[in-house]
């Protein structure tokens, strides 16, 4: 994927200026015009990313329409939870998250989704819930023209404070070109993770990958699988079954002579720490930037439901696996930019892949 940049009233700058949004090692503040973060009666629980995603999801369950969102704060070692008032923000620091009190309500940030996907479908263009910022930011970029631009800023305006515009300097596509490299058809991408299904070894990997290739073999040409199910666009994985007698641990490749054992798969937590593995770049590191994704590739190759991160990726890398630890996170699905100059990249959650092909993993 590729990004540039956007003049205008609710536009913030990306590109070089993306920085600003999606490099590592940013600072982000956690208070804005439209958030507050209200004295906590007692110290948050120091938690792990992946603890701190557990927790979210129950806290999110026992909020309901109260909940606005959460994000982990990685300084802090903290669960930080969006809420619409002070009620709401006794129950999260009662569970041992930090409570912040903001202005927009989850029904309200899906509402934005909706309308941009109805009126503002737009090759070139992706948005994602960012609960840092309270909105769903949206990103058009260099492909866009100006006629499309000022549409999308027409629709991006009239949601207000929900929604906010940035322009990036490349241009969104998926990563065609887990770890090790997987070829066929004259394409190559990676594997994503080993899973089992009724006592049979399959992998995971990116969906746009199975669309174009049917048949798959290693970086040494011996043919090691066929596709089984694929799911592109509206998702991005594919599930391919093992017909070459391989190893197939359930462990991602380092590149380093080593490798990092997957024992389980977790849900993405804006802040949470991710590594992904690809057979392009090989291992990159990063932080989730953003949830609940769309991308509009072009060609009617629209997916939702990503994980947006700001780890960088490169043709070939799709497919590849995104992982926290020992758990397994996403498959690698498109961005913009490179491991050189950065960029983000979209990830499909594995869970849900896991979950549509009844896979588990081994």
């Amino acid at each position: 994927m590729k990004h540039r940049r956007i003049p205008g009233r609710r536009t913030v700058t990306a590109g070089a200026g993306v920085a600003a949004l999606v490099a590592a090692g940013v600072t982000f503040q956690f208070q804005s015009a439209n958030a507050s973060e209200p004295a906590q009666t007692s110290r948050p629980t120091a938690l792990s990313a992946l603890a701190a995603g557990k927790l979210a999801s129950a806290l999110g369950e026992d909020l309901g329409a109260d909940a606005a969102g959460a994000y982990y704060d990685p300084q802090r070692k903290s669960l930080v939870v969006n809420v619409l008032d002070a009620a709401a923000a006794k129950t999260v620091e009662a569970a041992g998250a930090q409570a912040r009190v903001v202005q927009n309500s989850l029904a309200e940030l899906t509402g934005a989704h909706t309308t941009l996907k109805a009126h503002a479908d737009i090759p070139g263009t992706a948005w994602a819930t960012d609960p840092r910022t309270d909105k769903v930011v949206v990103t058009a970029d260099r492909t866009v023209s100006d006629a499309a631009w000022a549409k999308l800023a027409k629709v991006v305006d009239g949601l207000g404070s929900v929604a906010e515009l940035q322009r990036t300097k490349g241009e969104f596509t998926p990563y065609v070109a887990g770890g090790d490299a997987i070829t066929g058809s004259g394409g190559r991408c990676s594997l994503g993770f080993n899973v089992v299904k009724g006592g049979q070894s399959y992998f995971l990997t990116a969906g746009h990958c199975t669309d174009a290739i049917s048949t798959w073999s290693d970086s040494s040409g011996k043919e090691i699988g066929v596709n089984e199910a694929s799911s592109f666009p509206g998702d991005d994985y594919g599930l391919v079954k093992y017909t070459a007698d391989v190893d197939h641990p359930s462990e991602v490749d380092l590149y380093d002579g080593s490798a990092q054992r997957i024992t389980g798969a977790a849900q993405a937590t804006v802040g949470m720490k991710v590594t992904r593995s690809g057979s392009t770049t090989q291992v990159h590191s990063g932080t989730v930037t953003g949830l609940d994704a769309t991308v509009n590739y072009g060609d009617g190759d629209v997916v939702s439901g990503l994980i947006q991160t700001d780890v960088c990726a490169e043709p070939g890398d799709s497919g590849g696996s995104l992982f926290s630890g020992g758990s397994a996170v996403g498959l690698t699905s498109g961005g913009s930019g490179d491991c050189t100059s950065g960029g983000e990249t979209f990830f499909q959650p594995v869970t849900e892949a896991l979950s549509a092909t009844g896979t588990q993993l081994g």
